[in-house]
C-alpha cells in the first residue's frame, strides 16, 4: 500500500516535494525527524511539503483514504515533542514552510492576512514596512512559523499588554481532518455568528485541523521604546515593582521579564561576549515600556517609576539603554537564557503559569522542597512575570551527566513540581503546549469533566484520529 500512497504523492505534489527517508542521509532528516531539544527523534513514511492549501487538503484526503496518520510541522520549534513523526515510519509528516505568502495586508483594518509556513519574523517585518507592528515576540521568532505559533497559542515577550497569539488572530484557514477546507479569514473584531470555530483550532497543536492561513491584527508603532535592566533582591520586590511600573505606565509596558541569578550566570559562562551592565543579582528585571507620546515622555515615566523603586527599597540598581543596540543587547541577554541552558546539557523543564501573586510563595516553597530532594542541582528560573509564566528549569548537579540526571530524576522532579503548581492554583502548561511530553500529566491533572469534553472535540472533528495521534489527548 505504501507504493502506492508514495506513487499519488509524488503525482500530487512533484517527487521533489516527497522525501523518503531511506533515499537521504538522516543529518538531512534531522531538522524533521528531530525535536528542538532534541529529546524526540522520529522516522517519517514520508515528508511532505505542498505548495498551497488545495494540496494542504489533497494530501489530507488521500491520507484518511488510506488510513495514514499525518503529523503537522511549521519551524519545529516546539518544545513538547508535538510536530515531529514516532519512530514506526508510518506516518506521514506534513510541513507547511512551503506556504510562505503574506497575502493580503490592509492598513486601514490593521490585519495582515499571511499562511502559515510565514516566519514570524517575515510577518514582524511586513507590518513594519507598513507603519504597523505585529506584536507577538519570543526567541525563536527568526525560525518559528505562524502556523506553529497560533497551533501552541505562543505567549512571547509581550503578553502583558497585546496577549497570546489566540488574542492576535481574528480569523483561520484550517483543512479540516476530512479534507474540507474551512475560510474562516475574517478581519472583524466583531462577529457572533454562532460558536467561535477559530478558538477550537488555535493551542490544538494539529489535533483537530491543519491551519493553513491566519487573519492577524496590527497595531500602531509605538513612537517611543524603553529598555532597562534592574537588581532585586527578592522575588517578591520584583512583583512589586510590577505593580508599581503597572499603576504608573498602564498600558505603556509591554514587557516585564525576570531572571534569576543562575539564568544570566549560564549565560556569562556560554555566551561571555554579551555584556550584562548589572553583574550578578538575586533577581534581575527587563522592562520595556513602549509610548505613543514620544520619547521624553516615556524617559519621563520611565525615571520616575525607577526613582520610586529605589526610594522604596525594591531595586539596589538599574541601567537603562540609551540606544537601540543597547536595548538589542538586553534582550539578547534574556533570550540567550534556553541557548545557554542547551549548551549546558539536557534540563528539565517546566513551563508553567501562576497567579502573578501567588509566584513568590511558589518559588520559595518549590525551591526549598527540591533542595532537599535533590542536593546540589541548579534552579534556572526565568521568564515572563508580567503575565505570570515562569520557565522553571532543573540543572543537574555538578559533576552529574545531565542526560543521566534528567533520565534518573525527570518523573520525580515533575510531581514536586506539578503538585505545588496545583496547589498554588496554576497551570502545567503556560505557552509551549503539550504535545507528547505532557500528555500523560494533563490526563492526570486536568479535570474528569474537562478532559471528556475535550475527547468529544477530538471524535467529533477527528473522528478517525489520524491528525497528530497521541498528541494533548
Amino acid at each position: 500500500m505504501s507504493s502506492t500512497v508514495i506513487d499519488s504523492l509524488r503525482e500530487l505534489l512533484g517527487s521533489e516535494h516527497v522525501l523518503l527517508p531511506g533515499a537521504l542521509p538522516p543529518q538531512d532528516l534531522a531538522g524533521y525527524h528531530q525535536d528542538w531539544r532534541k529529546r524526540y527523534n522520529g522516522r517519517a513514511l514520508a515528508i511532505l511539503r505542498p505548495a498551497d492549501t488545495a494540496q494542504v487538503a489533497a494530501v489530507v484526503r488521500l491520507a484518511r483514504e488510506h488510513r495514514i496518520s499525518l503529523v503537522p510541522q511549521g519551524g519545529n520549534t516546539g518544545l513538547v515533542g508535538g510536530g515531529v513523526p514516532d519512530p514506526s515510519g508510518t506516518q506521514l509528516l506534513l510541513s507547511l514552510r512551503r506556504l510562505q505568502q503574506v497575502r493580503r495586508l490592509d492598513a486601514a483594518n490593521h490585519t495582515i492576512t499571511v499562511e502559515a509556513g510565514c516566519i514570524l519574523q517575515q510577518v514582524q517585518e511586513a507590518a513594519q514596512q507598513a507603519g504597523l507592528l505585529f506584536p507577538l515576540s519570543l526567541a525563536a521568532e527568526g525560525s518559528c512559523t505562524i502556523g506553529g505559533n497560533l497551533s501552541t497559542n505562543a505567549g512571547g515577550t509581550q503578553v502583558l499588554r497585546y496577549g497570546n497569539a489566540r488574542e492576535l488572530c481574528l480569523g483561520l484557514e484550517v483543512v479540516t481532518a476530512e479534507g474540507e477546507i474551512w475560510d474562516g479569514l475574517s478581519g472583524l473584531r466583531k462577529d457572533n455568528t454562532g460558536y467561535d470555530l477559530r478558538d477550537l483550532f488555535i493551542g490544538a497543536e494539529g489535533t483537530l485541523g491543519v491551519i493553513t492561513a491566519a487573519t492577524l491584527k496590527l497595531y500602531p508603532q509605538p513612537r517611543a521604546r524603553m529598555t532597562a535592566l534592574a537588581a532585586c533582591d527578592s522575588l517578591q520586590d520584583a512583583v512589586d515593582l510590577l505593580n508599581l511600573t503597572q499603576s504608573r505606565c498602564g498600558a505603556a509596558l509591554t514587557g516585564f521579564e525576570v531572571m534569576n541569578a543562575l539564568s544570566l550566570a549560564l549565560v556569562a559562562r556560554h555566551f561571555p561576549q554579551l555584556p550584562q551592565p548589572l553583574g550578578p543579582r538575586p533577581w534581575t528585571v527587563l522592562l520595556e515600556l513602549s509610548d505613543s507620546e514620544g520619547e521624553a515622555h516615556a524617559r519621563e515615566q520611565f525615571e520616575s517609576v525607577l526613582e520610586q523603586a529605589l526610594e522604596r527599597g525594591l531595586i539596589n540598581d538599574a541601567a537603562v539603554a540609551e540606544t537601540l543596540a543597547q536595548s538589542q543587547a538586553m534582550w539578547h541577554l534574556r533570550e540567550s537564557i534556553p541557548l545557554a541552558q542547551s549548551e549546558q546539557g539536557l534540563n528539565i523543564k517546566h513551563d508553567i503559569a501562576l497567579p502573578v501573586s501567588r509566584i513568590p510563595g511558589f518559588v520559595a516553597s518549590c525551591d526549598a522542597l527540591l533542595a532537599r530532594q535533590f542536593p546540589g542541582a541548579g534552579l534556572v528560573n526565568f521568564g515572563h512575570l508580567g503575565d505570570g509564566n515562569l520557565h522553571y528549569n532543573l540543572q543537574a548537579p555538578p559533576g552529574v551527566a545531565p542526560a543521566e540526571f534528567l533520565r534518573e530524576h525527570e518523573h520525580a522532579v515533575n510531581a514536586l513540581v506539578y503538585d505545588q503548581v496545583g496547589t498554588h492554583g496554576g497551570s502545567i502548561s503556560a505557552e509551549h503546549g503539550i504535545g507528547q511530553l505532557k500528555r500523560d500529566e494533563l490526563a492526570q491533572r486536568k479535570s474528569p469533566v474537562a478532559l471528556q469534553l475535550m475527547r468529544q472535540i477530538k471524535q467529533a472533528l477527528d473522528p478517525l484520529g489520524l491528525l497528530n495521534p497521541n498528541r494533548v489527548v
